[in-house]
């Protein structure tokens, strides 16, 4: 998916230099750029997409890609409602499958028309723009056939991240167990396993955990980086962590070190955490089990656990 949005923007890009644009009556600019007659869109419809988004225009910066982590492909059943007025979603009623078209989102008035959160304006400056390039891939007639390619896509996805996370650890020359679900456990000491961070018992965990693709460490208490050094706390079978946790510490006891290797769908998966974990990234935590403990009879009024990062 992500070399067919990389194809389509290389082409677009070279063609938006060398033509004129058409506009919307909400003043959205675009350019349609026909396919090969593919059925035309029709309302109620649901269409499958892919798209990338370039933001320009910023004084003494380049051009940046906004969606470049994004693999899974975009889904929209097309509306002539004027709730998309200024948005990419408006001119859907006027493509076929297999069109693509640039559209051209002025930030100035995305803000103007409340299409932008106050906390954008950062990243989004006076006189930017935000150019979208989209492709039309397929359509559907119902819902259940877009779930169906949509979960046919999400485990390309997934197979995906367990690839990168084996090449990884071949690159690092670990060896280790993996999980049910597929994450990867690291054992550098296994710790004493006759209090073993098992279902029912609090782990008191040491970690640093950091991005596969460049080490970028978004969370630690090992020091006082990112402001906290106790020891975490994690319920064994009691959720409150992302996943690949729950399922690698009870191969660890009281004083166990190691790695925990994590593909994106057990941990953040395709929505991230930003700013601090972009969407579908691998993560690697090394953790080290402090102490382990029974826990105590559930509370009333317990609140849930956050999982490091948050």
């Amino acid at each position: 998916m992500k070399k067919i949005i990389l194809a389509v923007s290389a082409a677009l890009t070279l063609a938006a230099c060398q033509i004129s644009y058409d506009k919307t009556p909400s003043g959205l600019v675009y350019k349609i750029f026909p396919g090969k007659g593919g059925d035309s869109l029709k309302v109620g419809q649901f269409v499958r997409y892919s798209a990338q988004f370039v933001l320009t225009g910023r004084e003494g910066k380049k051009d940046s890609l906004l969606n470049a982590d994004s693999y899974l492909p975009g889904y929209f059943k097309v509306d002539t409602g004027g709730r998309y007025a200024y948005s990419y979603f408006e001119i859907m009623p006027k493509l076929r499958v297999g069109d693509s078209v640039v559209v051209m989102l002025n930030t100035d008035s995305l803000k103007n028309k409340g299409g932008l959160n106050p906390a954008d304006s950062v990243v989004f400056v006076k006189g930017s723009t935000i150019q979208c390039q989209l492709k039309i891939v397929q359509s559907f007639k119902d819902e259940k056939d877009v779930m169906a390619d949509y979960n046919k896509e999400l485990e390309l996805e997934n197979k995906r991240e367990t690839k990168s996370a084996e090449d990884y650890m071949t690159q690092k020359g670990y060896k280790g167990i993996k999980t049910k679900s597929g994450a990867y456990v690291v054992i550098d000491n296994a710790g004493d396993l006759s209090m073993k961070a098992d279902t029912g018992k609090i782990a008191m965990i040491k970690y640093k955990g950091y991005l596969q693709s460049d080490g970028k460490v978004f969370d630690t208490n090992f020091d006082s980086s990112k402001g906290h050094t106790d020891p975490y706390p994690v319920t064994i079978g009691g959720g409150g962590v992302i996943p690949a946790w729950q399922e690698a510490l009870p191969n660890f006891g009281k004083g166990g070190t190691g790695k925990i290797i994590v593909p994106a769908f057990l941990g953040y998966g395709e929505r991230g955490n930003e700013p601090v974990i972009p969407p579908f990234a691998n993560l690697v935590f090394d953790i080290q089990v402090v102490d382990v403990q029974t826990a105590p009879p559930p509370s009333k009024a317990g609140g849930a656990q956050l999982p490091p990062g948050e």
